[in-house]
């Protein structure tokens, strides 16, 4: 019943936002005298701001076409080089270019799609040879796919890593952004223990999970203080019969985006109050830079019931990695597995998501892995988004990371 609402109002919604958006036209079209003086410009504005809240949103386009290497621009064409039921390898190929460091971001299936991470790639494409995980939208996977759980999201980092290892250096570098870092460093270990042909080289994780113990934050609260049962109850959803996922269990994006609106609700509605602003005074490109700011961040999908159950179970309950209670297919995973795989832990100063401390606690963890392959970076000034997106990131952090991959790139 919850999804069947929410496509309800969603519909009506879009009608209301379409509307809006005449009505907005009408307004500030040239042949109108009411677009030059009275409460035409103000009403335009208002209308302007309430059909870009409103309007429905699909899967973004990453939208890369160029970078700049060694002081030439070159063509970025998008290529799918491997494809799974939850998710596909999608390679940045620069055109003209061979050689350079391989790097796997693992993007976060935390309810947005990978394209959040659009800045991210963007830095990086000048001094790496850049894939990401593309993960799908947990409704649109047919139930004859059968599920994803947190052993798969394992599996798929293990395959995409040796899919990367075909050609060349057949160990790349992995950056985990965020929720990925658990199964991302798992994976690690696992191949670690192993011996893998393709474990990577460096593991960089960024504002990721580890031990949610340390310095808990408003999301840990929210996960720590109901049962898992309330969780199962509460805000799994079917999808509905419209959807090529019908019948599957998801924790719906719409929900995980409505968690972290309320969480700085404040801060949420002074963008938009800005934005009313900017366009009534005809400042088109501060406005803009808001728009598309929630273009992304309001694009969100839905993520397999099983798979968001053992997260908040594993992760956030019973803190199971941490404690070395984690296991993958059965197997113990043992982060003293991990012993040549640099580790670089980076935090932002001012994350309210995963606290100061959580992402350092996998160096501690690797307690196999000499002093000389850790490394540990606070971004100070950064919140969670910070350290993966915007200046600071460019400025303060892919610096670092670029030159942690550079000394262990073999």
């Amino acid at each position: 019943m919850l999804y069947n609402a929410y496509e309800m109002q969603r519909s009506l919604l879009a009608g209301a936002s379409a509307w809006a958006n005449f009505g907005a036209g009408m307004l500030t079209n040239p042949a109108n005298p009411f677009a030059y003086f009275g409460g035409g410009p103000v009403l335009a504005s208002a209308l302007e701001v309430f059909a870009h809240a409103a309007q429905p949103r699909g899967k973004p386009e990453f939208g890369l076409t160029e970078t700049v290497v060694a002081g030439k621009t070159v063509a970025v064409q998008e290529e799918i080089v491997l494809r799974k039921p939850f998710g596909q390898l999608k390679h940045f190929v620069r055109e003209g270019v061979e050689g350079g460091p391989k790097l796997l971001i693992v993007a976060p299936m935390s309810g947005h799609y990978a394209t959040l991470l659009r800045g991210t790639v963007e830095r990086m494409l000048p001094f790496a040879d850049v894939y990401i995980t593309d993960w799908r939208d947990a409704k649109m996977v047919p139930l004859a796919e059968g599920s994803f759980d947190l052993d798969d999201y394992v599996d798929y980092v293990v395959e995409f890593l040796a899919k990367i290892g075909e050609t060349g250096d057949p160990r790349a570098h992995m950056l985990a952004v965020c929720q990925p870092s658990v199964p991302c460093y798992a994976a690690t270990a696992f191949m670690g223990g192993k011996n893998h042909p393709n474990r990577p080289r460096t593991l960089t994780m960024m504002g990721g999970p580890i031990d949610t113990r340390e310095a808990p934050t408003a999301v840990n609260t929210v996960a720590t203080e109901r049962p898992l049962a309330w969780f199962e109850q509460n805000v799994v959803a079917t999808v509905p019969m419209l959807y090529p996922g019908a019948g599957r269990e998801v924790y719906p994006g719409f929900l995980q985006l409505a968690g972290f609106m309320s969480m700085n609700l404040g801060s949420h509605l002074m963008s938009h109050w800005e934005m009313f602003k900017h366009l009534v005074q005809g400042d088109e490109e501060s406005a803009e830079a808001t728009r598309s700011f929630y273009d992304e961040y309001r694009s969100v999908c839905d993520m397999s019931a099983e798979f968001y159950l053992q997260t908040v179970e594993l992760v956030f309950q019973t803190h199971a990695l941490p404690k070395g209670e984690m296991r993958h297919r059965g197997r113990l995973v043992k982060p003293s597995d991990i012993t040549d795989t640099a580790l670089l832990a980076v935090e932002g100063e001012r994350d309210d998501i995963s606290g100061l401390g959580q992402t350092k606690a996998a160096l501690t963890l690797a307690d196999k892995l000499p002093a000389k392959m850790k490394k540990y970076h606070m971004a100070e000034g950064a919140g969670h988004y910070g350290i993966f997106n915007g200046s600071k990131w460019r400025t303060k952090v892919a610096p670092v990371l670029e030159k942690w991959i550079s000394a262990h790139s073999g």
